[in-house]
Protein backbone atom coordinates (compact mmCIF):
# COMPACT_ATOMS: atom_id res chain seq x y z
CA UNK A 1 0.00 0.00 0.00
CA UNK A 2 2.86 2.83 1.07
CA UNK A 3 4.49 2.23 -2.61
CA UNK A 4 0.58 2.81 -4.00
CA UNK A 5 1.50 5.96 -2.23
CA UNK A 6 4.59 7.17 -3.35
CA UNK A 7 3.44 6.58 -7.16
CA UNK A 8 0.25 8.31 -6.30
CA UNK A 9 2.52 11.42 -5.60
CA UNK A 10 4.71 11.09 -7.95
CA UNK A 11 1.44 11.31 -10.05
CA UNK A 12 0.27 14.34 -8.63
CA UNK A 13 3.61 16.28 -8.59
CA UNK A 14 4.00 15.71 -12.31
CA UNK A 15 0.30 17.14 -12.65
CA UNK A 16 1.06 20.19 -11.17
CA UNK A 17 4.75 20.51 -12.17
CA UNK A 18 3.29 23.86 -14.42
CA UNK A 19 2.83 25.86 -10.90
CA UNK A 20 5.80 26.20 -8.88
CA UNK A 21 3.07 27.01 -5.50
CA UNK A 22 1.32 24.07 -5.89
CA UNK A 23 4.13 22.08 -6.81
CA UNK A 24 5.82 23.04 -3.43
CA UNK A 25 2.39 22.56 -1.65
CA UNK A 26 2.06 19.19 -3.12
CA UNK A 27 5.68 18.64 -1.67
CA UNK A 28 5.02 19.61 1.54
CA UNK A 29 2.29 16.89 1.78
CA UNK A 30 4.30 14.18 0.42
CA UNK A 31 7.15 14.40 2.36
CA UNK A 32 4.68 15.00 5.72
CA UNK A 33 3.00 11.26 3.89
CA UNK A 34 5.84 9.36 3.04
CA UNK A 35 8.11 6.82 4.47
CA UNK A 36 11.89 7.94 5.07
CA UNK A 37 13.26 5.61 2.28
CA UNK A 38 10.23 6.99 -0.31
CA UNK A 39 11.25 10.64 0.80
CA UNK A 40 14.71 9.70 -0.80
CA UNK A 41 13.59 8.43 -3.46
CA UNK A 42 11.00 10.77 -4.19
CA UNK A 43 14.02 13.29 -3.93
CA UNK A 44 16.18 11.93 -6.57
CA UNK A 45 13.12 11.85 -8.64
CA UNK A 46 12.15 15.67 -8.13
CA UNK A 47 15.53 16.61 -8.93
CA UNK A 48 15.07 15.11 -11.99
CA UNK A 49 11.79 16.69 -12.81
CA UNK A 50 14.12 19.94 -11.59
CA UNK A 51 16.30 19.86 -14.42
CA UNK A 52 13.19 19.62 -16.90
CA UNK A 53 11.27 22.72 -15.39
CA UNK A 54 14.05 25.13 -13.65
CA UNK A 55 11.11 27.39 -12.27
CA UNK A 56 10.55 24.20 -9.87
CA UNK A 57 14.01 25.34 -8.31
CA UNK A 58 12.55 27.15 -5.18
CA UNK A 59 10.89 24.04 -3.79
CA UNK A 60 14.69 22.76 -3.18
CA UNK A 61 14.43 24.15 0.08
CA UNK A 62 11.77 22.05 0.79
CA UNK A 63 13.33 18.66 0.26
CA UNK A 64 16.70 19.92 2.14
CA UNK A 65 14.94 20.12 5.57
Amino acid sequence: MARAMFEYTKTILDKVSFDANLFCKEVKKAIQRLLPHEIEELKVWIFSLIKQNPDLNKCLTILNT
